[in-house]
């Protein structure tokens, strides 16, 4: 089991993927398609939708905020974001979206979890457990 910092929303079990690239729903995403879509991230070509995103850290303005609610609204979405530090945009965008988030875990999130590992993750106790 791993620890974080903080967390919101309900807790969820789902699959994980893994980047460790920065992330910006406007600009990393082909938001029609649900697929990154920025040449050169470690994920292009691959979608988040109903998984647990894992990823280093948000980029980018305020765009991320309501393009996480779009990628909601078309089903597009992952069941929860999980990054090293979030940042207001991305916690704002998330919360907006009802999507859980969670970040300042006791250790690295991109090095120790793996694509496709299922995970139960619980915001309110700050706990992630490896199932």
């Amino acid at each position: 089991m791993l620890r974080f910092a903080q967390g919101y929303g309900e807790a969820i079990e789902g699959e994980l993927i893994v980047s460790a690239h920065g992330f910006n729903a406007r600009y990393d995403m082909d938001r029609q398609k649900g697929v990154f879509a920025r040449p050169g991230h470690d994920l292009y070509g691959e979608s988040i939708a109903g998984k647990i995103f894992v990823f280093a850290t948000p980029k980018g303005g305020i765009a991320t905020s309501w393009a996480l609610a779009d990628l909601r609204r078309r089903g597009l979405a992952p069941l929860a974001i999980l990054c090293r530090r979030a940042n207001p945009v991305v916690v704002q965008g998330a919360v907006l979206a009802g999507i859980p988030i969670a970040d300042g875990f006791e250790v690295d999130p991109v090095e120790y979890l793996k694509t496709g590992q299922r995970v139960r993750l619980d915001p309110a106790r700050g706990e992630l457990t490896i199932l």
